[in-house]
């Protein structure tokens, strides 16, 4: 009857003892990895439903401060509401968050995130009182001090934003840019003065700088046209191409305009006169040559895009939307129909 059994000696025994061992190795590591996997997507479905059943103030607080979900889900979902525009949403989690955390820094960077929800939702003042906060704590913090620098920008406490640009600059942050900026926007809205006054003091500023030419001439064409033509740099024309387009013919100066290449294609497609035959620029060709034809029908139209962060706006600005960069406007040029053109009804 022994026979019948592989003696335990046997090589032939200890091979098959080893692959069994590997077969039940093999097959409780793939059952266990189904398992890992089928938990991990029971918590990520979990997580989810979060953001599908739109959790009310005290769910979203008992699953932050039972720890059901980490800090770092917390956040994820604070930004998620930050991303689609559900402020209410987002400053409830920061604000449960900030009831939780202990340490310091934590808080620091929780109140950062909460002014700036403030701040894109556009309460200024409670924005304004959360920087503060952390600027009382933590001084040395450049974001906060730029998101104050900003805020009273847009409350028009330009005295105070100049104020700002003292402990960024001990910080050993250039803020020469925002310096002038802020002079020159204070000088605009300013009662002080009279508009001869304002265009002196913002051209002494540019030829001083020679930053802001869009802010600055902006202003002087639509005040002081005369003075915009006699001291227009050449150099920005393309940046300021609409408002040149803009400019009213009566008050053009054809002297200036005829001394310079780029100006004489501008006018030339505009149909101020006909000091062009055609222009590199292909949207000023093709309507040099309908001028040319006598046909109408075509016009231009501008985009304004941030020479920083590349986002494109249908208005000009001064400082970008959404980076808050300052004189990064770069004037884009499109033909599009002239919605003018008379029309030709059926008699």
């Amino acid at each position: 009857m022994n026979s019948l059994f592989i003696e335990f000696r046997d090589p032939l025994f200890g091979i098959i003892i080893f692959f069994s061992l590997i077969f039940v190795i093999a097959l409780f590591s793939y059952w266990w990895g189904r398992f890992t996997r089928k938990e991990k997507l029971h918590e990520l479905s979990s997580f989810m439903s979060v953001f599908n059943s739109m959790p009310t103030e005290q769910e979203i607080k008992q699953l932050i401060t039972t720890h059901a979900i980490t800090d770092k889900s917390a956040f994820i979902m604070a930004d998620t509401y930050y991303q689609n525009g559900d402020y209410e949403k987002c400053i409830e989690i920061y604000l449960i968050m900030l009831d939780v955390q202990k340490d310091p820094l934590e808080k620091r960077e929780t109140l950062y995130l909460l002014g700036r929800t403030y701040f894109k939702a556009g309460f200024l003042e409670r924005a304004q009182e959360i920087f503060l906060q952390i600027l009382k704590q933590f001084p040395r913090t450049p974001k906060a001090l730029r998101y104050l620098l900003i805020i009273y920008e847009k409350m028009h406490l330009f005295s105070k934003a100049l104020e700002v640009l003292e402990p960024l600059e001990e910080l050993g942050i250039d803020h020469t840019k925002d310096r002038v900026y802020l002079q020159a926007v204070s000088i605009i809205r300013s009662g002080k003065f009279g508009v001869d006054e304002k265009a002196q003091q913002l051209l002494s500023l540019y030829q001083q700088h020679h930053i802001l030419s869009y802010l600055i001439f902006e202003y002087l064409f639509r005040f002081t046209p005369e003075l915009a033509w006699k001291n227009l740099d050449f150099g920005e024309t393309e940046r300021m191409v609409d408002l040149l387009w803009n400019a009213p013919d009566a008050e053009a100066n054809l002297d200036i305009i005829s001394s310079n290449s780029y100006l004489r294609e501008l006018f030339s497609a505009k149909g101020t006169a006909l000091l062009a035959q055609r222009s590199s620029v292909f949207e000023f060709d093709v309507l040099i040559k309908l001028n040319i034809a006598d046909e109408s029908g075509a016009t231009l139209q501008f985009d304004y895009l941030c020479g920083e962060c590349k986002q494109i706006y249908p208005f000009s600005f001064h400082r970008c939307p959404n980076c808050h960069s300052i004189d990064s406007v770069i004037t884009e040029i499109l033909l599009t129909k002239d919605h003018f053109e008379a029309n030709n009804s059926l008699q």
